[in-house]
């Protein structure tokens, strides 16, 4: 079974509490993402998904100077590098989320996401159990 560590993207782009929803949207829009974590001094502290900046953002009527702290995320599942795919997956899963933050001693090291699970032939049928169990609306 891989480690996360061996599967995670550790080539991730941040963004600080000092920037504001633009900021972040620019930043989305460069790298092609559609989630930036929320850092302060490499400690994650949120995430901000392009869904985040529509439903908080605005259809609240934020405008794109409103800080950060405002739209994110700060109630983060989180996984060890040391973990197995196996534990990501099951996470994603009971959570209903497509990426994992990768933390080691409160510090950002990496994230995994169900792009990282589909591209890895080992992973492949754990990849799409979890895109059927993200998928699934839980009533």
């Amino acid at each position: 079974m891989e480690k996360i560590r061996d599967i995670m993207t550790d080539d991730i782009e941040c963004c600080t509490l000092l920037d504001n929803v633009y900021e972040v949207a620019v930043k989305m829009k460069e790298y092609n993402v559609g989630a930036i974590p929320i850092v302060d001094n490499e400690r994650l502290v949120g995430m901000i998904t392009d869904r985040d900046i529509v439903i908080r953002g605005v259809a609240e009527k934020n405008p794109g100077s409103t800080k950060v702290e405002k739209v994110m995320s700060d109630k983060l599942i989180t996984i060890s590098p040391e973990a197995t795919s196996r534990e990501a997956i099951k996470l994603m899963s009971e959570h209903q989320i497509r990426r994992i933050p990768v933390v080691e001693d409160g510090k950002l090291i990496g994230m995994v996401s169900l792009g990282d699970f589909a591209i890895r032939e080992l992973t492949d049928d754990q990849a799409k159990e979890a895109l059927t169990q993200i998928s699934e609306h839980h009533i």
